[in-house]
C-alpha cells in the first residue's frame, strides 16, 4: 500500500501546530524514516514548511469563506484546510487535485463529517478572489519589531518576503574532521566568504559526512558569529566556555577551531537531552549539564552566550515560531538573557571577553540588552566587532551592511541571506 504524501504532511502539521513539535526536527526525522519517493518527499517538505510560513495568509482566506469563526473549527481540520489553501494558491497543483487530495486526507484523519466541511470551504476558495496580504504571514508584533529595528517600510517588506522563501540547507565542515571539498564530493555547493560552509539542495541527513558527525547543518550566520568569536584568540592556553550550548551547532564549530593541546573547552547546557547532543558533536572538551546562571566550574577567558531568544530571526527555517511566540515571551526571554549575562561576569577571568549572540533582531533582545548590560556593569565596555582581525572570513561587504554604530553586529535575512543573527562582545 502506497504512502499518501499529503497525509504525511498533514500529520506533521498537526503535530507542530497542536502538539508543539518543531518542524525542523520532526520533518527531517519523518522523511528519513519514510519510504516515500524523492518527488513525494519534496511535496511533503513544501506542504509543511510552506503552510507554516503562510499560515496567517491562509487563515485570512479561510475566514473569508468559512461559515464559522476560525476558533470554532477543529484545530486538526484547520491545519488541513491551511494545507489545502497552500496547494490552491501557492503551488502548481490543479484545483481538482488539491481539493480531492485534501478532502481524502481529512476523511482519514478527522472523519466524513469534517471532510464534507473541508470540501465546501476549499471549493469556495477555488471560486473566490484572493485578497490576502503578505504581511499577514507574520503577527503584528513581529512586523512592529522589524519596523523599530529597520526604520524602513521597504526593508520590512523585503524581510517579510525573505522569511517566506525556503532556505536552502547550509552545511558546515568542522575543521579537522571534514572539509568543504568532501561536502562538494557529496553534491554540495561551496559558499564564498568562508572555509567551512556549503549549501545543499537535498536532505542533509542523506549525506555520509553528516551521518558520521564529521560535518553538520548550520546557517551561515551562525557559523559567522562563531568564526568572529574565535578570532578573539590572542594567546595559547585560553579557557573557553559555551554557556548555552544545546543542541551543539556553535559548540561543534568553536571546539573545532581551538587547539586541544593548549586550550580548554567546556560546553554547558541546562537540558540533559540537549547536553547529550552536544557530547556527540564537539571536537574535544567537556560537557556540563547545569543552569548557566549558577555554573560552578571556575573562571574562563572567553565565554560565548548563545542566549535563548524568540528565534524570530530564523523564520525561514523555523516558520512555526512566528505563531508560537508572543511579545510577552520576548519580555520573559529578555530577563533570562540579562541574568545569563550577569552570571557570565562572575565566571570571566580578568581581561576576558563575553560574546553575546541571539537569533533575533528584536531590540529588547539586542541593542537594548547591550545598553542595559553596560549600565549594570560600568566596568565593562563594548569590544567593537569590526575591529577584530578577521583574516579567514571575507566580511568586508557584510560588515558594511551589518555593523552597527555601537560596535555590535546585526545580520538580516533579506540583506545577507542568513538568519537575522545579532552579536555583541564585552570586555573589562
Amino acid at each position: 500500500m502506497s504512502i499518501n504524501p499529503r497525509q504525511v504532511a498533514a500529520e506533521v502539521l498537526i503535530d507542530v501546530l497542536i502538539n508543539g513539535a518543531y518542524s525542523n526536527i520532526l520533518l527531517p526525522r519523518t522523511l528519513n524514516k519514510s519510504t516515500l519517493a524523492p518527488r513525494d518527499k519534496s511535496l511533503v517538505t513544501e506542504l509543511v514548511y510552506g503552510t507554516l510560513r503562510l499560515k496567517g495568509r491562509h487563515d485570512q482566506r479561510i475566514a473569508s469563506v468559512a461559515n464559522r469563526p476560525l476558533a470554532e473549527i477543529d484545530p486538526k481540520v484547520l491545519a488541513i484546510l491551511e494545507m489545502g489553501s497552500h496547494q490552491l494558491f501557492e503551488m502548481r497543483i490543479p484545483s481538482y487535485a488539491a481539493v480531492s487530495g485534501t478532502v481524502d486526507v481529512t476523511r482519514k484523519i478527522a472523519g466524513h463529517g469534517s471532510s464534507s466541511f473541508v470540501n465546501a470551504v476549499l471549493r469556495s476558495l477555488t471560486n473566490s478572489n484572493d485578497h490576502s496580504s503578505e504581511q499577514a504571514t507574520h503577527p503584528d508584533w513581529i512586523i512592529s519589531s522589524y519596523k523599530d529595528a529597520l526604520k524602513s517600510d521597504d526593508e520590512v517588506t523585503a524581510l517579510v518576503s525573505a522569511n517566506n522563501r525556503p532556505a536552502t540547507p547550509t552545511l558546515v565542515a568542522w575543521p579537522g574532521r571534514s572539509s568543504v571539498s568532501e561536502l562538494i564530493d557529496e553534491g554540495a555547493t561551496p559558499l564564498t566568504g568562508t572555509h567551512f560552509a556549503a549549501s545543499y539542495a537535498g536532505n542533509p541527513g542523506e549525506l555520509e559526512v553528516v551521518r558520521r558527525r564529521r560535518a553538520g547543518v548550520q546557517d551561515y550566520g551562525s557559523q559567522l558569529v562563531v568564526e568572529i568569536f574565535a578570532q578573539t584568540k590572542n594567546a595559547a592556553g585560553l579557557r573557553w566556555l559555551d554557556l548555552c550550548a544545546g543542541p551543539g551547532g556553535k559548540s561543534a564549530l568553536l571546539s573545532s577551531l581551538l587547539d586541544p593541546q593548549h586550550d580548554s573547552f567546556l560546553a554547558n547546557e541546562i537540558s540533559e537531552p540537549r547536553a547529550q547532543l552536544v557530547k556527540q558533536v564537539i571536537a574535544f572538551g567537556d560537557v556540563a549539564n547545569s543552569d548557566g546562571r549558577s555554573l560552578e566550574h571556575g573562571t574562563f577567558d572567553r565565554i560565548l552566550i548563545d542566549a535563548p531568544c524568540s528565534g524570530i530571526g530564523a523564520l525561514r527555517r523555523r516558520p512555526e515560531l512566528r505563531w508560537r511566540r508572543s511579545l510577552n515571551d520576548v519580555k520573559n526571554l529578555a530577563l533570562l538573557q540579562s541574568e545569563l549575562l550577569d552570571a557570565a561576569t562572575t565566571y570571566l577571568a580578568p581581561h576576558g571577553i563575553i560574546g553575546y549572540v541571539t537569533c533575533s533582531p528584536h531590540l529588547h533582545e539586542t541593542r537594548a540588552q547591550v545598553r542595559s548590560f553596560l549600565k549594570r556593569h560600568p566596568d565593562f565596555s563594548i569590544l567593537p566587532i569590526s575591529s577584530l582581525p578577521i583574516s579567514d572570513v571575507d566580511v568586508a561587504n557584510t560588515f558594511e551592511s551589518a555593523k552597527l554604530d555601537d560596535g555590535t553586529l546585526q545580520l538580516w535575512t533579506h540583506r545577507h541571506q542568513t538568519d537575522s543573527m545579532f552579536m555583541a562582545m564585552f570586555t573589562r
